[in-house]
């Protein structure tokens, strides 16, 4: 090729994959293998001591999810990244390299509801602590900040209400304060959003949603972006200070603009463990070789079944930046112009008992606790995803009694809204 910078939907066919050297085989192999012959004694100390880059043992590293790895950091513009066993379990390690005992980091109260719970009492037993703000009051962010904050932790597209955060603004906090921002860019994807690009400073995903997209593989992964100096008033000492299991590398210093995606990996994944499944990073590599197309198509079926939902005379309101009266609508514009996602929500007259009917009643969508298939999905958070939380606590998410979240898939449109209408008619 030219010197030219590829194009995304070439970065997403091709970045870090080449034909196999033993083989010559096109597609990414599955290495399914534990383990890593080393070439001498010699090589296997560089190895264990990083002073060279190599496969050891999967739990630590594996060829398939490098390619997984280089590809998604190509995606979102990251210096690095590590694929894990979920998007739960990238949270965990991205956090675990930040925090200790008795430090606190800021959270969006608009986060999908496996997050608030796992923020809220898992990590408890780590002794890290949530403090909540309001993405509609970037001031709330400013206000939650202590001496004890460590990060700042938002989703560009909240799950579930589709809401559109104001990523600069957020960052502009974060940078204030002297913290990186986390960005769970899982609803909305590279192709729609690249967080770093307004500001953040690492990036996660659920690989499971719409970078698989296929709904068949468990996955997570955190991007590195490389902008952030860990050694700056000595707050992340498991990235500045002297590593004690590395001889005294100093990870900041030896690693420079991916230090934390290599802490993720040799501090994270090492010791607790979440590694990702090869055959899993297959599966999802194959999916994202479509995430373009498919991102376009989810989007424009969204808008289509909003519009629908909109006017009709059950629905009491519909939550889609998409639609120009949404409150976040020239947020979308702004960050996503491309489409504001496939995942909202809708309130129904009927309440609580309007969406438990409602999902009960619909045939082409599946009612299941996921998001981001080629298939369209259900499901009233109420009465599951959000179900741990009190009713303020429900509606301050965006996950009130009366709300249903729809992830729309690839379908035909006409057959999605022709569903959804016997549905409600009945």
């Amino acid at each position: 090729m030219s010197d030219r910078l590829p194009g995304f939907s070439t970065l997403a066919v091709h970045a870090g994959a080449q034909p196999d050297p033993t083989t010559g085989a096109r597609a990414t192999p599955i290495y399914q293998t534990t383990s890593f012959v080393f070439n001498d004694a010699d090589h296997a100390a560089s190895l264990f001591g990083l002073q060279a880059f190599g496969n050891i043992y999967t739990r630590i590293g594996n060829p398939t999810n490098a390619v997984l790895e280089e590809r998604v950091a190509a995606l979102e513009g990251g210096t690095a990244a590590l694929a894990v066993a979920s998007g739960h379990a990238a949270q965990v390690v991205v956090l675990q390299q930040l925090l200790q005992p008795g430090d606190e980091f800021i959270a969006a109260r608009k986060l999908y509801g496996g997050s608030i719970n796992q923020f809220t009492h898992a990590f408890k037993s780590f002794g890290w602590n949530v403090v909540w703000a309001d993405t509609d009051d970037i001031a709330s962010f400013e206000r939650a900040v202590t001496p004890r904050t460590k990060a700042i932790f938002i989703e560009s597209i909240a799950n579930p209400g589709g809401s559109i955060t104001d990523i600069e603004a957020v960052s502009t906090v974060a940078r204030k304060a002297g913290v990186p921002l986390i960005v769970d860019n899982t609803l909305a994807s590279p192709y729609l959003i690249r967080p770093i690009d307004h500001g953040a400073d690492i990036v996660v995903h659920s690989l499971t949603k719409f970078l698989g997209g296929h709904g068949n593989s468990l996955g997570g992964i955190i991007v590195d972006a490389g902008t952030f100096d860990w050694s700056t008033g000595g707050k992340y000492p498991m990235l500045s200070e002297p590593r004690p299991e590395y001889h005294g590398i100093k990870l900041q210093e030896t690693f420079g603009n991916f230090a934390f995606a290599i802490a993720c990996r040799v501090l994270g994944l090492r010791d607790l463990g979440p590694a990702l499944s090869p055959f899993n990073a297959f599966m999802i590599l194959t999916g994202i070789e479509t995430l373009p197309l498919r991102m376009q198509r989810h989007c424009d079926n969204a808008k289509a079944v909003a519009e629908f939902l909109a006017g009709h005379p059950a629905v009491a309101s519909v939550s889609y930046a998409g639609l120009p009266s949404d409150k976040y609508h020239q947020l979308a514009r702004k960050y996503a112009p491309k489409g504001a996602g496939a995942v909202f929500t809708f309130s129904l007259k009927g309440g609580y008992d309007a969406g438990v009917s409602l999902v009960s009643k619909l045939q082409l969508f599946s009612h299941l606790a996921n998001v981001g298939d080629t298939r369209s999905l259900v499901i009233h958070p109420a009465s599951t995803t959000h179900s741990q939380l009190d009713d303020a606590a429900k509606i301050k998410s965006g996950a009130g009694p009366d709300v249903v979240r729809l992830s729309i898939g690839i379908e035909d449109k006409e057959d999605l809204i022709a569903d959804l209408e016997q549905a409600l008619g009945a």
